[in-house]
């Protein structure tokens, strides 16, 4: 069979196969089971042809992309995951990993911050204040990093629930924590003037990042798995 079939208007759609090789370019151990497994999860539903195959649109492409990312990047359950897809949720925040250790970011504005996160300049001067957020300041004006924007949209999420700027202090001590933890292991190599070691020393911080954030979302899910069954 065909790994890519036309259908009525034109419209293209992809066997497993294709799928797979496709995902497989940003998510390398992805494979075909993995697919059916989300399928047999009710988190995608392929069309059939008449012989039994599964055929993928470029919404289940899109979908299956999402799913994967917020596998990976924020290590969420598919219990989870089943619930942001249905909610929307998914579509309307922002899912992206930050910019790689080495690479810098774009910065905004305040305006800009506001408007991307959804919050008051009130809230932003208050998750300022408890250090969630951390601008530079340029010709009197604050200049917030692109991750701000996302840090500040977190803490509007969490401020509906009724959740002030002072109690988000503890995420913020916790992360600088874990942080100063992990640098203090690789400091040699980040202070190196030797290009090729520092870049190393930046990967191996990077990969160190990477299974930190995994842990700690284990042990936080974990966590409120055993305060929801009491």
């Amino acid at each position: 069979m065909s790994t890519v079939t036309r259908t009525a208007g034109d419209r293209r759609l992809l066997t497993i196969g294709a799928v797979c090789a496709r995902l497989q370019e940003e998510f390398a151990d992805v494979s075909i089971s993995k697919i059916r497994y989300l399928e047999d999860q009710g988190l995608v539903t392929p069309r059939r042809t008449r012989g039994g195959y599964r055929l993928f649109g470029e919404e289940d492409v899109e979908r299956l992309q999402t799913i994967l990312r917020l596998q990976r990047d924020e290590f969420m359950p598919l219990r989870v995951i089943r619930q942001q897809l249905s909610s929307g949720a998914a579509g309307e925040r922002r899912r992206r990993r930050g910019p790689s250790l080495g690479e810098s970011e774009r910065e905004v504005d305040l305006a800009e911050l506001c408007d991307r996160a959804s919050i008051t300049p009130d809230l932003a001067r208050a998750l300022e204040e408890y250090g969630l957020l951390s601008p530079r300041i340029e010709a009197g004006e604050r200049i917030y990093r692109e991750s701000d924007a996302d840090i500040a949209a977190a803490g509007g999420r969490m401020a509906r629930f009724g959740i002030d700027a002072r109690h988000l202090r503890s995420f913020r001590n916790a992360a600088g924590r874990e942080a100063a933890l992990l640098e203090q292991l690789v400091a040699p190599a980040l202070r190196s003037r030797n290009p090729e070691r520092r870049k190393a020393g930046l990967d191996d911080l990077q990969a160190l990042a990477e299974a930190a954030q995994e842990l700690s979302s284990l042990l936080f899910w974990r966590d409120l798995r055993q305060h929801a069954a009491r």
